[in-house]
């Protein structure tokens, strides 16, 4: 009987889907004289919002034109955009910001589409320690978070202090390649304060500030406990490498894209993301700090827990992750 149900249900969404639902698409153009495109500009602020559903209506266009719109290159935006207003049948000379809010929304969409591979091109990258390029960022990477301690050398257990596992830190970009790299560098260099702070927190860090109204109901033994239990910190890099798989997943998927839609007018950088990277390294500082773990080994839970918390919050079509820190090279967030 589930089965059944379930195969019915799937069957009306097939049917409403292609049947009933362009029905409807062609009688409310007939009544409000626009077409879809025109409703959502219209009716939809600049941001997200309105380009998640021109997305959506182009690719599930039965038109190739609509279709291969979304993966136009980035200097065939505008012709495109002309032979979308030339099939719709609609007067660019009466309709002038509709070219416009089709264009912004399009550039948006494409440069996300281009984004993904040139973040993926970094992430697939292995550091090559024989490409002086490779080896002149990690060495930038040092001076940044340790500018009073000079290295002894290329192979030292100093990489230790900055949160690498070992004595080279080459073993550790595995997972991310170059992409991790080009992260740790972005934050150290461009928000260098807040990537001390973060960094002197992670080496000594100290417990949340319980509430009075929570002490209250604690025991004296959990308070005692926690009174004089050690907080306990974290890796910098090797987390830094781990929160750039987490910005990677949000970006793959797709969750990323109400983020860069909102603070992205036109097409999204990787200066964009380098700069989501700083604030979920920030963020997942102080997720860390408020969830208090008892030992390293709950890092999994923690992050796995932060994730989930930026997943919800991406769920809002209005959502910006505004980051609380200072760089704002490009003034980013436009709320």
């Amino acid at each position: 009987m589930k089965h059944f149900l379930r195969v019915l249900t799937q069957f009306l969404v097939f049917l409403y889907c292609k049947c009933l639902w362009r029905g409807l698409k062609f009688v409310i153009r007939k009544v409000t004289g626009r077409c879809e495109l025109q409703r959502i500009c219209y009716n939809n602020k600049p941001g997200a919002r309105r380009t998640l559903k021109i997305e959506t209506s182009l690719k599930c266009s039965k038109n190739e034109l609509l279709q291969s719109a979304v993966s136009v290159h980035p200097d065939a935006v505008e012709k495109t955009i002309d032979d979308i207003m030339a099939l719709k049948k609609i007067n660019p000379d009466t309709n002038p910001q509709l070219a416009i809010s089709l264009q912004a929304s399009l550039f948006q969409i494409v440069g996300y589409r281009n984004l993904v591979l040139e973040v993926e091109k970094l992430r697939m990258e292995p550091y090559d320690c024989e490409n002086p390029k490779h080896e002149e960022m990690l060495m930038k990477l040092w001076k940044a978070l340790r500018p009073e301690s000079p290295l002894t050398g290329r192979i030292s257990k100093q990489w230790c202090e900055i949160g690498f596992q070992g004595s080279d830190p080459k073993t550790d970009f595995r997972g991310m390649g170059l992409l991790g790299l080009h992260n740790l560098l972005y934050f150290a260099e461009h928000d260098k304060a807040t990537a001390l702070q973060v960094l002197h927190d992670s080496l000594q860090p100290k417990h949340r500030t319980i509430p009075k109204e929570e002490a209250s109901k604690m025991s004296k033994a959990d308070w005692e406990k926690k009174k004089f239990d050690k907080a306990i910190g974290y890796s910098f890099a090797i987390v830094g490498i781990n929160i750039t798989d987490l910005a990677y997943s949000l970006l793959m998927s797709g969750a990323l894209k109400t983020h860069l839609y909102n603070v992205a007018p036109e097409m999204p950088s990787l200066v964009h993301f380098q700069q989501t990277f700083c604030y979920l390294m920030q963020e997942f500082h102080r997720f860390w700090i408020e969830e208090d773990p008892c030992d390293i080994m709950e890092f999994n839970r923690v992050r796995t827990k932060f994730h989930k918390r930026i997943l919800k919050q991406l769920k809002n079509p209005d959502m910006a992750l505004c980051p609380h820190f200072t760089a704002s090279d490009l003034h980013l967030v436009n709320l």
